[in-house]
C-alpha cells in the first residue's frame, strides 16, 4: 500500500470517527429534550454520519495533499 494511501484512510477514518461522535452527541441532546432517547435510532444515525463523511472524503481530503 502506498503511503499516500495510508494517509488517506488515516485521515479519512479520523475524520469519520470525529463525524460519528458528532452526530451521536447531537441525536443525544434532541433526544434527551424530547424526553426519551432511543438508542437504536442515535447508532444508525451516528452510523449513516459516518458512512456519508467516508463518501465525501473519496472526493478528496484537505489533508491529505496532492504531491
Amino acid at each position: 500500500m502506498s503511503e499516500k494511501a495510508k494517509k488517506w484512510i488515516h485521515a479519512a477514518g479520523v475524520r469519520a470517527i470525529k463525524t460519528v461522535a458528532q452526530a451521536a452527541v447531537g441525536a443525544i441532546g434532541a433526544a434527551t429534550a424530547m424526553g426519551e432517547v432511543n438508542w437504536a435510532i442515535v447508532v444508525s444515525g451516528a452510523l449513516l454520519a459516518g458512512i456519508v463523511s467516508l463518501l465525501t472524503s473519496v472526493a478528496g481530503l484537505p489533508e491529505v495533499k496532492d504531491e
